[in-house]
């Protein structure tokens, strides 16, 4: 017999994905096993799973939070934006096809067996599993087939939490409005809500509480202060990576519109002598960049395009000029090179484009993909990383002879002759304390020692306990339904 209960916003960016995790590392320090479950997700920042699938980077921090390794089945559909009209559509960890969102919204109700069946085949595996939402259920537009949010608690017979964010204002009206526009039948499913984010004393919000109480007849399970550890974990959006306070090593980022697997990020801005300087749309590339880091892409070709539009390949060849150093991950990897080729339009209609010329290497793109867990040898200092691959290119050249990485025992990446611009499609290497420490060094400046993954490991520790003392987490978890699996 297992438990669950669903967390789901009064609006987009409520804080939910957090808030699922800190419950889920609450109630793992509770003794209990925890599994956390997104029914669907829309993100391009995917974590490679145990099991060989994709999943929400968010789901994957969420398994750390209740100590347990990320399986397929806790996002079973994951939406990957490739355009502005459509996006790549993982199901249970695998690319089932690419639709435009109209399409899919024709589609999404079909899916709701395969999601059903992952919810259950993982609640066999917990004591309580805690439910994402996806948005908010106040989007009634989109109720009829929904699978993200009151679909499917209704056809899981799941209850809800309901989560308003207070740092934006109005949450009274994101509230009482839901409870408003929402269906009888989904109304009756909300146990309760939650107010997130508070800022100063939240007894000052007692009469809102018993405004909002009143008017939906919906418990109050508290207000949740702003969490200042936050920033300690990894960003759910890019963004959330930018304006955060650094030192005087300067690695620069440009923010390509299909950004993708940006968790590369996460170690660097923890690192203080580090500041990331994610670069918009309209803007140069810093001239003062030690680094010009280039991360993953869900669009290599397009987003090569965006680059040039931005002008930053001009400005990349005068980082260059200057003696700079640059470093493409993924996506990044194959534009540094001197052609990307889709013959079987893999991100569109079929097409050769010539690549930025740094590395003398070529990418051809590969219906299969590969979504493996890696684990790679840094050849310079016999440093050793774990990460993961998740990508269609293969890209081979001359410069693949100066591979800077051995991965599975086989030779990773490529290198210029001057070793200043390397290329890899290996993700998380600078969860490696000793080779971020390393790699880092070579700026001319010692950086801090950091435990990255204990540091995470910590600041969730802080993120329960920071929950359990304002939120009545008891209550929480004694609204979860049991399920009969």
């Amino acid at each position: 017999m297992t438990n669950a209960i669903m967390i789901q916003g009064a609006g987009s960016n409520v804080g939910k994905s957090m808030l699922v995790a800190g419950l889920a590392r609450a109630a793992t320090l509770r003794g209990l096993r925890v599994a956390p479950f997104k029914p669907q997700n829309m993100s391009n920042n995917a974590a490679v799973t145990v099991d060989g699938g994709e999943i929400g980077r968010a789901q994957a921090l969420q398994a750390m939070a209740a100590q347990r390794e990320p399986v397929i089945d806790m996002n079973p559909v994951l939406l990957k934006p490739e355009s502005e009209t459509g996006a790549q559509i993982v199901v249970q960890g695998q690319r089932l096809t690419t639709l435009k969102a109209r399409d899919y919204g024709k589609m999404k109700a079909t899916l709701l067996p395969r999601v059903l069946e992952s919810f259950y085949r993982l609640a066999e595996t917990a004591d309580l599993v805690i439910v994402e939402g996806a948005g908010s259920p106040a989007e009634v537009n989109l109720r009829a087939g929904d699978i993200a949010n009151m679909g499917f608690a209704s056809a899981a017979g799941v209850p809800v939490a309901l989560v308003g964010d207070i740092d934006r204002g109005g949450v009274i009206a994101q509230i009482v409005g839901t409870k408003a526009v929402i269906a009888a039948e989904d109304s009756a499913l909300v146990c309760g809500f939650a107010i997130n984010k508070f800022r100063g004393d939240p007894t000052l919000f007692d009469a809102g509480l018993d405004i909002i109480v009143q008017a939906t007849g919906w418990q109050s399970f508290g207000v949740l202060p702003w969490f200042p550890d936050a920033w300690k974990l990894p960003a759910e959006d890019v963004m959330d990576v930018a304006n955060r306070p650094g030192g005087r090593i300067k690695i620069a980022v440009p923010k390509l519109n299909r950004i993708a697997n940006f968790d590369d990020l996460d170690p660097l801005v923890a690192t203080p002598e580090v500041t990331v300087d994610i670069v918009e749309s309209g803007r140069a590339l810093p001239g003062d960049a030690d680094l010009v880091l280039i991360p993953g892409s869900k669009a290599t070709i397009a987003d090569l395009a965006h680059f040039r539009a931005q002008g930053w390949d001009t400005d990349l060849m005068a980082h260059v000029r200057r003696g700079g150093h640059v470093l493409g991950i993924c996506g990044g990897y194959q534009m540094l090179g001197m052609q990307i080729s889709d013959p079987d339009g893999i991100e569109g209609p079929p097409s050769t484009v010539e690549g930025l010329g740094l590395l003398d290497v070529r990418t051809v793109m590969k219906p299969a993909k590969r979504v493996v867990t890696s684990k790679a040898l840094h050849r310079a200092t016999g440093f050793v990383v774990k990460g993961y691959e998740i990508h269609n290119g293969h890209t081979s050249g001359p410069d693949c002879e100066r591979a800077w990485l051995e991965l599975d025992a086989r030779p990773e990446g490529a290198a210029s002759v001057s070793g200043k611009i390397q290329g890899c499609y290996m993700h998380g290497l600078f969860t490696g304390d000793d080779f971020r420490q390393s790699y880092l060094a070579g700026f001319g400046e010692l950086v801090s020692d950091i435990a990255y993954d204990v540091e995470v490991d910590k600041t969730l520790d802080r993120l329960a306990d920071h929950i359990e003392a304002h939120l009545d987490v008891a209550a929480i978890f004694a609204s979860a339904a049991r399920l009969r699996c």
